[in-house]
């Protein structure tokens, strides 16, 4: 528990009908008091004036106080709302910060919650999601998480694991029972279980991840088969010099648009062939390079090219982790109707004349795990899903030492080390340099 009290504005700075302080501490509430003038009631609003050391009005406006543990931080907190000029709220700042108040950190009335069991570390995280959330989908699902569903699906799992835990080393450090607990078949299914669902949760974090950062997606493809006409249909502006000539792109081109909320940032690469020329070549570095970053690779065919041609240089420049969909492109020239393949992975369309571009449009959303009514979808982290890959990890050599190895105490420690990288997800197990980095890219104020 802190014994500090803090203070801080808490509304965006500029101009604005309200501005509000927030206080949290022991002495928030005899502030409160010296500042207006009363004492006020928990949980009502109080409005009069705000006054300073020599009696003098700084401003007038309502003040609301939070008795612990009945608060955001789980400490005393008292809220001043004053009108929002920033001048305003500077002097009324600094006139509080003089009753032995220091400035809060970046995060720290966050911080302060997670560290009094108010709210968890993701829970704290999608706070800071949801006021920078530029669409309605990454919003929604930081709530979500904020409401803690992202959290209860992690503590199953970690709840799960300790059973499996306790079952496991009660067997080791009985062995006078001579039971064979390898060889049970409930340890092996209840292995098998954690593991699927975290393989479900794996799937949602990296689909919240997209909602949250966006989807990178990157377009390749042979030189001359359309791809600066689809970034530019994208886009909806010539961002890109389209011409006949190929290897007109030699280097990276960027665009970041958004597809009914959800953020997407479109690159453009150099065409995927061997050249005698220097800079062509380094365009063609640099693309295979952005390739391998990408969410999902748009590969550009064009349709009257042999496909043979364009399957192999697919299968040269792009790892067969990310996930790729076929453009087959300039279905104008072949008097071909836009459609999807019935895959799901490949797009008929017309760059040029911008037939089937709505259906690429739709195709990116469904990649990005749009859904109408946005069920299970919870924001992710990329923290988040490192914890998860290091679990899955454990899980995975934990299965071996169980089936293959029949080694029971690595067993165990493989599966204390799963239970700990997701216990790490809600702030369970988290050292105090990760919790500063988290509360440091806070805004000040919350």
């Amino acid at each position: 528990m802190n014994n500090d009290t803090i203070a801080a504005i808490a509304t965006p700075s500029g101009q604005g009908g309200v501005g509000i302080i927030r206080i949290s501490g022991p002495q928030s509430a005899g502030i409160a008091e010296k500042i207006s003038g009363l004492c006020p009631a928990p949980r009502f609003a109080h409005y009069g004036a705000f006054i300073d050391t020599n009696k003098d009005i700084i401003d007038s406006g309502l003040t609301l106080y939070f008795k612990k543990p009945f608060s955001f931080t789980g400490e005393d907190v008292v809220e001043l709302h004053a009108h929002g000029g920033p001048v305003v709220l500077d002097i009324l700042l600094k006139e509080i910060l003089q009753y032995d108040v220091r400035p809060a950190r970046a995060g720290e009335f966050s911080e302060r919650a997670f560290l009094n069991d108010k709210i968890d570390l993701t829970q704290a995280e999608a706070i800071a999601d949801l006021i920078a959330a530029d669409s309605e989908q990454a919003a929604r699902a930081a709530t979500r998480s904020l409401q803690g569903e992202f959290s209860n699906v992690i503590h199953q799992l970690v709840e799960e694991l300790t059973q499996l835990r306790i079952y496991v080393e009660s067997a080791l450090d009985f062995p006078e029972e001579e039971i064979d607990f390898l060889a049970d078949d409930a340890i092996a299914s209840k292995l098998y279980s954690v593991r699927e669902k975290l393989s479900t949760v794996k799937k949602s974090a990296q689909q919240g991840r997209l909602l949250k950062e966006g989807m990178t997606v990157v377009i390749a493809g042979k030189p001359n088969a359309g791809k600066s006409s689809l970034l530019n249909q994208l886009a909806g502006q010539e961002s890109a010099i389209v011409t006949e000539i190929a290897g007109t792109t030699r280097d990276i081109l960027r665009e970041h648009i958004q597809i009914d909320g959800l953020p997407l940032h479109i690159i453009d690469t150099a065409g995927l062939r061997d050249s005698d020329d220097v800079i062509e070549q380094e365009g063609v570095k640099r693309a295979k390079k952005m390739i391998e970053k990408a969410d999902r690779v748009l590969f550009v065919v064009d349709i009257n090219d042999d496909r043979a041609d364009s399957e192999k240089v697919l299968l040269e420049c792009v790892p067969k982790d990310i996930g790729v969909t076929t453009i087959y492109n300039k279905i104008d020239k072949k008097e071909q109707s836009a459609k999807i393949a019935e895959d799901g992975n490949a797009i008929y369309l017309s760059a040029k004349s911008g037939s089937g571009i709505d259906l690429l449009r739709q195709h990116l959303k469904s990649c990005m795990g749009y859904k109408q009514k946005n069920e299970g979808q919870f924001i992710a982290r990329r923290r988040h899903l490192d914890a998860i890959d290091v679990a899955e990890q454990n899980l995975h050599t934990a299965d071996i030492n169980l089936h293959e190895l029949k080694a029971g105490e690595l067993l165990a420690e493989e599966l204390k080390f799963a239970q700990q990288a997701l216990s790490s997800i809600t702030g369970e197990f988290s050292s105090d340099d990760l919790l500063g980095r988290i509360f440091t890219d806070f805004c000040i104020g919350k």
